[in-house]
């Protein structure tokens, strides 16, 4: 698996901290888990965006 480094500011760190162990979880699990969530959102969102484009365009070609 491979590592990362990315930056954020301490109070965000420490909120996810919590929450990890509120959850029992490794920080690790819940950001893979919050990107994961996020990538399925953005594809819902593009596929529904795409779907209403071919709709736009099948009523122009109408």
């Amino acid at each position: 698996m491979a590592k990362i480094l990315i930056s954020m500011p301490d109070k965000f760190l420490e909120s996810i901290d919590k929450l990890a162990l509120n959850e029992q979880r490794s920080r690790s699990e819940l950001i893979r888990e919050a990107l994961r969530n996020y990538l399925r959102s953005v594809h819902t969102i593009n596929s529904k965006r795409a779907f209403k484009n071919a709709e736009i365009l099948d009523g122009l070609l109408d």
